[in-house]
């Protein structure tokens, strides 16, 4: 049995920040990671993935990216390489290579048993990231047999998948970038579309993130938000990091040929039912994008820098067929492949301590679970917008190590 004030489950970004801020406290602490630092980055995401923040937007506590691209977007071994730097420079104690079997509360704080031994703590830190597992719905299970059926998490590139036609489910990041991927390669993709968020790539000149962060959006605070619950489950934004700065939402989507269809609602006898409500969903997506470019337009003005910018422009409503189609016999469309793009959720299946709702979903308070000592990191809007991403970890860290050392000094008292 080891000892040490906080484990941190996991060695990405959010950890790796988190144990930055405990090392500037002199807190003693631990990470345990799985694979090496960055695994998931390394290990679980497709070939030709890019971060959909630009390269300046990767910083974490004392360190930035400084090389000679900014407005590029890093692909996943250029992120790997960031984040293992990162973890030199500081000299993250990460035991790596190790697989946390349990976590169990005891006598106020908590064993971690892992592969290679145990840790007792008094303080636990879950920044063992959002996507662990690629979900499905219920009706994944009636595709037909014959129809191959993956996640994300199993596609590397279109030369795994099986000639002939595939329908994407779920047009968020992941869906439209894989959808796009996929339609390139030669085959047909039909993608079923449900609520999404459609932005474009550049406005005025300047990356959408630029404006994001420029306009305070991305440091809104989750207690400052009406209801946090459904802005921590809107859907991953439509966006796609590319050398060109390309624009990809639905109607570039069937510009390259790809068919368009509302949420898949049924799947029976190998056949597809679609929702009618694709018109709906677009011009909702429609509506809120333009919100946010009046934004950075009313932004732009109340600063007196308009002269900085390219003018103020609106983009072409999303262009649906005038009777989209509602149901499709898969056979019939060619489809060979089914891929499930419809989200992730973390992994707590090692966790024996009853801080999770009845969806699995962990109880916490921006961050701050519901359990003496414990801390989550790296979920959607936790603290803030930007809390999922890289360049949101070290504020969120900052709060919670700070909240994790008064707990201490308490406990002292």
């Amino acid at each position: 049995m080891k000892y040490t004030t906080t484990v941190i489950i996991g060695a990405g970004q959010s950890g790796l920040a988190f144990s930055k801020h405990l090392s500037h406290r002199s807190i003693d602490h631990v990470l345990i990671e799985r694979g090496e630092v960055a695994n998931s980055w390394a290990k679980e995401r497709w070939d030709s993935l890019r971060l959909l923040t630009p390269n300046w937007q990767s910083r974490l506590p004392g360190h930035a990216y400084n090389g000679n691209d900014p407005d590029g977007y890093m692909n996943m071994a250029e992120v790997v390489r960031f984040l293992q730097g990162y973890a030199d420079s500081t000299g993250a104690p990460v035991q790596d290579n190790t697989k946390v079997i349990s976590v169990r509360p005891l006598d106020g704080g908590y064993v971690v048993t892992t592969d290679r031994g145990e840790w007792r703590c008094r303080c636990l830190v879950l920044a063992n990231g959002a996507c662990n597992i690629a979900t499905a719905p219920k009706v994944a299970q009636a595709l037909p047999g014959l129809i191959a059926s993956i996640t994300p998490m199993q596609y590397r590139n279109p030369d795994q998948l099986a000639v002939g036609g595939v329908m994407v489910v779920g047009a968020s990041a992941t869906g439209v970038q894989l959808a796009r991927e996929i339609q390139a390669s030669g085959r047909q993709v039909t993608l079923a579309v449900g609520e999404h968020v459609r932005l474009p790539r550049l406005y005025r000149g300047r990356d959408i993130k630029w404006w994001m962060d420029a306009i305070g959006m991305m440091d809104m605070r989750h207690d400052e938000v009406d209801d946090i619950r459904r802005a921590r489950r809107l859907p991953s934004l439509q966006l796609v990091g590319t050398p060109e700065h390309m624009t990809l939402d639905l109607n570039a989507l069937r510009g390259m040929g790809i068919e368009i269809v509302g949420r898949l609602s049924g799947l029976c006898d190998g056949k597809a039912q679609f929702s009618g409500a694709l018109g709906n969903q677009c011009a909702l997506a429609d509506l809120k994008m333009n919100r946010l470019l009046d934004s950075i337009d009313q932004w732009v003005t109340a600063n007196g820098v308009a002269a900085e910018f390219d003018a103020a422009h609106r983009f072409a409503p999303t262009a649906i067929s005038a009777e989209p189609r509602l149901n499709m016999t898969l056979a019939d469309a060619g489809i060979k492949t089914v891929l499930w793009a419809t989200g992730y959720r973390p992994d707590y299946s090692w966790l024996h301590v009853p801080v999770l709702d009845r969806k699995g979903r962990i109880r916490h308070d921006g961050g701050v679970v519901d359990a003496p000592g414990m801390y989550v990191m790296g979920l959607p809007f936790l603290r803030r917008r930007k809390s999922s991403f890289i360049d949101g970890a070290g504020d969120d860290a900052r709060d919670l190590v700070e909240h994790l050392n008064s707990g201490l000094h308490r406990a002292a008292a």
